[in-house]
């Protein structure tokens, strides 16, 4: 589903729901998603619900998210993934919540696994690679 531009009141409705989702409010953002909001809905930029929670390392909203449907490998119109957006933030829980997910770290550019070499995380490097062991 695309971006709902034209209709003022739908746009200021979705974005009340991106802010629920850079918020971390998990059960706002559930009780929506639950009544029919398509859990991909995306933003202007290419941004869906996750993205926004995983790069404001909201875990809990993350995996709801993602229990919901949530495509943990869409990547945004700059070709970042949700993933490789808490990787950046060193957001440990959400990589985690992510990657059990079956979010790859291979996916987007820069991807995931790369974002972590340049920052050299050695810990999310780990991760990424005992995946492919």
């Amino acid at each position: 589903m695309g971006c709902m531009e034209g209709d003022p009141e739908l746009e200021e409705f979705a974005t009340k729901l991106f802010d629920l989702a850079r918020a971390g409010e998990t059960e706002a953002l559930r009780a929506y998603v639950e009544a029919g909001v398509p859990v991909n809905l995306t933003n202007g930029k290419g941004d869906i619900l996750l993205m926004l929670a995983a790069y404001y390392g909201h875990a809990e909203t993350v995996h709801m998210l993602v229990t919901s449907g949530a495509d943990p490998n869409r990547v945004n119109d700059r070709g970042q993934t949700p993933l490789a957006g808490a990787v950046f933030k060193k957001e440990s829980a959400v990589v985690r919540a992510l990657l059990d997910a079956g979010a790859d770290p291979n996916a987007g550019q820069p991807s995931a696994l790369e974002t972590a070499q340049m920052f050299a995380n050695d810990q999310f490097i780990q991760w990424f690679t005992e995946r492919d062991s």
